[in-house]
């Protein structure tokens, strides 16, 4: 069964980073989900679906998918990239674009 190993991004919810930095074993869906016709729930007889397994690093992640026989793939995180800008910077005489309120 194929699995993926990534780490989680930042959660929109917070501005924090907190469960960013272990990485994540997560398996594929195997089976479909059944829709029961009574009750309307969604359900599948998938029991790795449920597992997500944390790692501290991905030499880790990928240790134990290669010790169990695990077939996986690796997402790689994708960093931010921001400049930082100070308030004073909104009223230098060098800014090249007007400030206005």
């Amino acid at each position: 069964m194929p699995a993926k190993i990534y780490r989680p991004a930042k959660t929109a919810m917070q501005s924090g980073k907190a469960k960013t930095h272990k990485w994540v074993l997560e398996f594929d869906q195997e089976r479909p989900r059944v829709i029961d016709s009574i009750m309307g729930y969604t359900g599948s007889g998938d029991m790795r679906q449920q597992l997500k397994l944390v790692f501290d690093s991905r030499e880790l992640a990928e240790a134990y998918a290669k010790r169990e026989g695990i077939d996986y793939r690796v997402i790689e995180p994708k960093d931010a990239t921001r400049k930082s800008v100070s308030y004073s910077d909104n009223f230098k005489y060098t800014r090249t674009q007007p400030w206005t309120h």
